[in-house]
């Protein structure tokens, strides 16, 4: 395929995707990295492996796939001109947004009544990676809650149809990579002790 073919708009189409998408794979690595990490960490000696995860984290989980869903119903009622449902789908993906990350830290409070730090005397490695690697996602989540900001102002101002939805495929694409990132940390780290 001849990416310099096409319309304008079809090369500002690609060329937008085409960025999202070298960000979305730089994410990759940089979770790959700390995923990475872990799995070397947890060799050493003082690695503990009886620790679970806090119970908040996997409600989270359930809030996040959720949210992906209706960020998926938002996308299908706008592709046939739904804009109310298109518009209540998304206001529904913001506030499973929130949500998700009001339950990390709700995760991060039950870990610290359990007496797990970050840092400190009474802090292990592995739980320092736990509080690492959802808080790098709650940053992403921020982005992604920001992004989603965006595309709700411009289907407010009924920016999106049938025909132009690429703002909300961007969006849409960003948010259920948050999804999945989520997903494989959650199980990444219930499965590698």
């Amino acid at each position: 395929m001849d990416l310099t073919q096409g319309t304008a708009k079809e090369k500002n189409r690609r060329a937008k995707k085409m960025m999202l998408w070298f960000g979305i794979v730089s994410l990759i690595m940089g979770f790959a990295g700390w995923t990475s990490a872990y799995i070397v960490s947890s060799k050493r000696e003082d690695w503990v492996s009886d620790l679970d995860l806090p119970s908040a984290f996997y409600i989270s989980t359930a809030i996040i796939i959720l949210s992906s869903i209706t960020y998926l119903l938002a996308k299908k009622a706008v592709a046939k001109d739904n804009q109310k449902m298109g518009t209540l789908f998304l206001v529904a993906t913001f506030v499973l947004g929130i949500a998700f990350i009001s339950l990390q830290f709700v995760g991060f409070s039950q870990m610290l009544e359990n007496g797990y730090y970050f840092t400190g005397p009474t802090s292990n490695i592995k739980m320092s990676y736990v509080f690492l690697l959802a808080a790098v996602h709650i940053a992403h989540v921020v982005a992604g809650l920001i992004s989603l900001s965006v595309v709700l102002v411009q289907q407010l101002r009924n920016k999106y149809t049938p025909e132009n939805m690429l703002g909300l495929e961007l969006g849409a694409t960003f948010w259920h990579f948050l999804d999945f990132i989520w997903v494989y940390l959650i199980l990444f780290m219930y499965f590698v002790k």
